[in-house]
């Protein structure tokens, strides 16, 4: 399983410390960075492996606010995948 993600950021120096600071938390929530891709100067997309789709989504419903405070995210929108 993967998911997409989708970041709306006020500034993208400040997103990509705490993003990179939020790697070990990610980590133990089932998430591993693929790739990040800039869309523009405030609109970021990531792929992630998931391996424990459960804890991901606690995280992302917990734990990535505080995540998303430090880093400027204005917005921010998950999609869970799979291969079809």
């Amino acid at each position: 399983m993967q998911m997409i993600a989708h970041y709306t950021i006020r500034d993208e120096a400040s997103f990509r410390a705490a993003f990179d600071a939020d790697a070990e938390d990610r980590g133990l929530n089932g998430l591993t960075l693929l790739q990040l891709w800039r869309e523009d100067a405030t609109s970021i997309w990531a792929l992630f492996s998931v391996s424990d789709a459960k804890a991901a989504r606690a995280y992302l419903d917990g734990g990535a606010r505080v995540f998303d405070s430090q880093a400027g995210v204005t917005a921010r929108s998950h999609h869970f995948v799979e291969t079809a």
